[in-house]
């Protein structure tokens, strides 16, 4: 059975967070390894702007404050944070208070250090009123603990964890909500079920394919047969460093 589940909440909210959350940044002119280290030496992140837009190409390079973004990824949920516009105040220069460039972007990507958390790149997209963006938004589960099938003792199969829409940048949902209140087992919720602002456009070849399903057990994985393991023992093919190291 097929169900249909809303979408796009924390819509009304979108002006208020956007100027809520403010991210200052300066110039720079120089790109590369040594100049983005001596960046971050000196508590600064490399940053992107693109224009996001097919007919602009152009991109602005800033710099902004590690501990600025660093706050602010502690503020807003990180899966979260690629969905929820920023105003940006570019200012002329370190300690400037002119302000030579201002307005509403999106993150597109935190680059991180695996092993310290370090934020290393930060790339956004300009968001401003009018202007269409495609975005990837998150897929969140909720009513697991009232769901019949669960109960049940079925499983809950995620086939997604984030749908893409092309969004005018006012209309831009922080997340998708499907709801499994309702959800039996054998029941699936679709693409096409999702509801979200008319203004949104699902960006997928295939609207009939499932989020998620609720399946009587959970899927273990085969188990190899005899015959197939008896013959992993051919010799084995040599390794490719990763790239980099070579």
């Amino acid at each position: 059975m097929l169900r249909r589940c809303t979408g796009g909440s924390m819509l009304l909210l979108r002006a208020a967070r956007a100027s809520y959350h403010t991210i200052q940044a300066i110039p720079r002119e120089l790109t590369g390894c040594r100049i983005a280290a001596k960046e971050r030496a000196l508590g600064r992140i490399p940053s992107v702007v693109f224009a996001r837009s097919e007919t602009d190409s152009r991109k602005l390079l800033l710099t902004t404050d590690a501990k600025q973004v660093m706050s602010l990824l502690e503020k807003i949920d990180p899966s979260f944070f690629c969905t929820t516009p920023l105003s940006l105040q570019v200012r002329a220069g370190p300690g400037s208070s002119v302000v030579i460039q201002s307005g509403t972007v999106l993150p597109l990507k935190v680059h991180k250090n695996e092993e310290t958390g370090e934020v290393l790149n930060l790339v956004m997209a300009w968001a401003e009123e009018g202007t269409k963006i495609s975005v990837d938004v998150p897929v969140v589960f909720k009513g697991v603990e009232d769901c019949p099938g669960l109960k049940k003792g079925g499983y809950l199969q995620k086939l997604r964890t984030s749908l893409r829409y092309l969004c005018p940048t006012e209309h831009i949902p922080q997340k998708i909500e499907v709801d499994l209140t309702n959800l039996d087992i054998g029941d699936r919720v679709l693409m096409s079920n999702i509801e979200v602002h008319s203004s949104l456009k699902l960006l997928s070849k295939n609207d009939t394919m499932p989020v998620c399903k609720i399946l009587a057990t959970k899927r273990e994985p085969k188990a190899k047969s005899p015959e197939a393991t008896e013959t992993s023992g051919a010799p084995e093919a040599t390794e490719t460093p990763p790239a980099g190291e070579a």
